[in-house]
């Protein structure tokens, strides 16, 4: 079974390929089912409901595996992805803002997520719009 890197295992870097400079691992959606311990059908409503969030890359739909602590989806993603969508940020949009470092947070997004501080990147996030 493959588990999501602990959040101190996340090792920010910046590469030309990359299209964040966020370095995360990708998780199909067989691998979340797999990571997850949840049915496909279940896995599809975490990602319409925005518990998760995804992006196609290489024609795969794939999720960041930061996105998943201890087996479940990060509990402060849902409400931030909505802030962005509020924002106007499509999916892409926002995963790329979560990934990125964030001058007014201190580190990505994702990373000030992983610590606690949502009202933080919330705040942060709505300054957007």
């Amino acid at each position: 079974m493959r588990a999501a890197p602990a959040s101190s295992e996340i090792v920010a870097s910046v590469t030309s390929d990359a299209v964040s400079p966020y370095e995360t691992d990708w998780l199909t959606l067989p691998e979340l089912v797999e990571v997850l311990g949840e049915p496909l059908g279940r896995v599809r409503r975490l990602l319409d409901e925005f518990h998760l969030v995804g992006s196609r890359r290489d024609g795969v739909l794939k999720v960041p595996s930061v996105f998943i602590v201890d087996g479940a989806p990060l509990s402060s993603l849902r409400g931030t992805i909505f802030v962005l969508h509020d924002a106007g940020f499509s999916d892409d949009e926002a995963i790329d803002w979560l990934l990125a470092p964030e001058d007014t947070i201190g580190v990505a997004p994702v990373a000030a997520l992983l610590a606690g501080r949502k009202s933080e990147v919330r705040r942060v996030a709505r300054a957007l719009a």
